[in-house]
């Protein structure tokens, strides 16, 4: 197995297919400075403070439950040996991965964390995921039973809702922004580019893709979702949970709040600003129920016609269940319809046939390699479909081995052949017919020809499932694009390593107790650094109150908020907090 996935020691992954470890790249923790140490250890402080009286009650319980400490950045290692306990995993990525990759994840009970941390500039939010956002935001509501089987369930059905082409260009263009919105240096011209990309991309996507509308019912729960407890309302959505600003905002009446239906499935969102509306469920079990409403609405459990389409118009690969059970993966270019049913489907390119989620032997992709096409429906004037046809049956109609047949659909394709063989299902319907010397035609279009070699025509009556990705993921090699685009990681200055190098010692006395001068590393901040101001709040922190220093300390935040608009807020939360959470010795007692 990877290296980046036997270093976090839970059986959980064993199970994940080879195309989701693609995704899953190592944590290297010493790479953490001890300034994202402090951003983590502010946010998570603040958050802790401010959710404990509006957060959803599993949330305080759920951090010491999937272990998340709030002083320290997780280790990947430290929080599988927990999340076992409780059914669940988690896996370091890069950034954003595809939706569809994402709920795949989760519906093996396994949790996607980012391992880049944002920016001090963008403490309070960022449209990046972030080990803050991930870990401190999704992990510790999974520790609420109920909450845990909707995130499943809901990867369950999310991973085969069927997309389009214009998703995974929204997908990379949110992508694109989330990176250049961390990385160091970018200007704002750049920014204001990638986000009209993404605008117009939403103002343009047509009719809604099951997957986008997975996307929004995803959004406005498990990102931004408010639960009913008792007179209250209480925040469980990541996106708020890890997230001082809109935390703070979401339960005011600025902001609007919904009851939550399937008209969320409906509902847009930009990730780029504050939510002015937001969703109330009533309990956590009404989650299941709206995404069960969605789940029967898709091609997934509708089938027909309507779903063929679907996955033809997504030009993506797709998978078609039949009536037989016969399930055909493959990227589907087009369908033939008679009477608004579908008569004959063909796919392009490498094609894989399976029964019950298992690879047919012998029609894997290298077999399928040029594509796969059949007629589909019930034999003309005849009662029986094929499927339900007895030996007896099937004898007298000459589909049996080393019998030459003609038999005519009800949409008039007809197959000419020399029947090879069958395949038959566990309850012995026949799923598969082989044939040589075979003709397919529909009046003067001939669909398959002799020279083509032998012809394997699905049996089946409907199309009674559709969804997106292959039935059997072992079928393929490149179920889920990866993105090209990395997160972009520079090199420090030589001003940022110096301001690295006084927070590490900070951090070093406030853990080992070891002695520093806190007046040179004040005066080094305040010369150097005049832009700063969470060193200035870990100096406080370690001040002894009423003392020259603390009183300078004091004077140096308050400046620098009235400075930067942006930080004031967060500068006075910090230090209204700092107090109250000291000894007794620092409160001057």
């Amino acid at each position: 197995m990877d290296k980046a996935m036997t270093d976090v020691g839970n059986p959980i992954l064993d199970r994940l297919p080879v195309h989701l470890k693609q995704f899953v790249k190592p944590q290297i923790y010493s790479d953490y400075t001890s300034i994202d140490q402090a951003v983590w250890r502010f946010v998570m402080r603040m958050n802790v403070r401010h959710l404990q009286k509006i957060a959803h009650p599993s949330y305080l319980d759920g951090l010491a439950k999937t272990g998340i400490s709030v002083d320290n950045i997780p280790h990947m290692e430290t929080m599988n040996e927990v999340l076992e306990k409780i059914g669940w995993a988690a896996v370091s990525v890069d950034g954003f991965i595809p939706p569809a990759a994402f709920m795949e994840f989760q519906a093996y009970n396994v949790l996607v964390i980012a391992a880049d941390i944002r920016q001090l500039q963008h403490i309070e939010y960022t449209p990046a995921p972030d080990i803050i956002h991930e870990s401190a935001g999704h992990a510790p509501i999974i520790a609420n039973p109920e909450y845990a089987e909707y995130i499943r369930r809901f990867g369950e059905v999310g991973s085969k809702a069927i997309g389009s082409e214009k998703d995974h260009q929204l997908y990379e263009a949110v992508r694109h922004l989330s990176i250049i919105k961390e990385a160091p240096g970018t200007k704002q011209d750049e920014l204001l580019i990638a986000e009209k990309r993404i605008n117009d991309l939403q103002q343009n996507m047509g009719e809604p893709s099951e997957l986008a509308l997975i996307r929004n019912l995803h959004w406005w729960t498990v990102e931004y979702g408010l639960v009913q407890v008792g007179e209250a309302v209480n925040i469980y959505g990541a996106g708020l949970l890890s997230s001082i600003g809109e935390s703070s905002a979401c339960l005011s009446d600025q902001v609007e709040k919904r009851p939550y239906t399937l008209d969320a499935a409906y509902q847009d969102f930009d990730i780029t600003k504050p939510q002015p509306h937001l969703y109330i469920t009533p309990d956590f079990a009404h989650l299941s129920l709206v995404l069960e409403e969605l789940a029967n609405k898709m091609a997934l459990r509708k089938g027909g016609l309507h779903g063929v389409k679907k996955l033809v118009d997504s030009k993506r690969l797709g998978t078609i269940e039949l009536s037989t059970g016969l399930q055909v993966s493959g990227v589907f270019d087009s369908v033939i319809t008679v009477e608004e049913k579908p008569a004959y489907i063909h796919t392009t390119g490498e094609t894989a046939l399976a029964l019950r989620d298992r690879e047919l032997v012998g029609h894997g992709r290298t077999y399928h390699q040029e594509g796969f096409g059949s007629p589909l429906g019930k034999l003309k004037g005849v009662n029986l479909a094929i499927e339900d046809m007895s030996p007896r049956d099937l004898m007298a109609y000459d589909i049996y081995e080393g019998k030459s047949t003609s038999i005519e659909f009800e949409s008039g394709v007809v197959v000419q052949g020399d029947v090879v063989t069958g395949k038959r299902n566990l309850q012995g319907k026949i799923v598969l017919i082989s044939f040589e010397n075979c003709t397919v035609s529909l009046g003067d279009q001939i669909l398959f020809a002799p020279d083509w070699g032998v012809y394997d025509m699905a049996v089946g009556k409907d199309v009674v499932s559709a969804f997106g990705g292959p039935a059997d993921p072992t079928s393929f090699d490149q179920i889920i694009r990866v993105p090209q685009e990395e997160t972009i990681h520079v090199e420090p200055s030589q001003k940022f390593e110096n301001l690295e190098q006084l927070y590490h010692q900070v951090r070093l006395a406030r853990e080992n107790s070891e002695s520093i001068d806190l007046k040179v590393i004040f005066s080094k901040l305040k010369k150097d650094h005049p832009e700063d101001w969470l060193l200035g709040l870990e100096l406080l922190e370690l001040c002894d109150a009423g003392t020259e220093l603390s009183h300078a300390l004091k004077t140096y935040l308050v400046q620098r908020g009235q400075k930067s608009p942006n930080s004031k807020h967060l500068i006075e939360f910090g230090m209204k907090h700092l107090l109250q959470d000291a000894s007794p010795e620092q409160r001057g007692n």
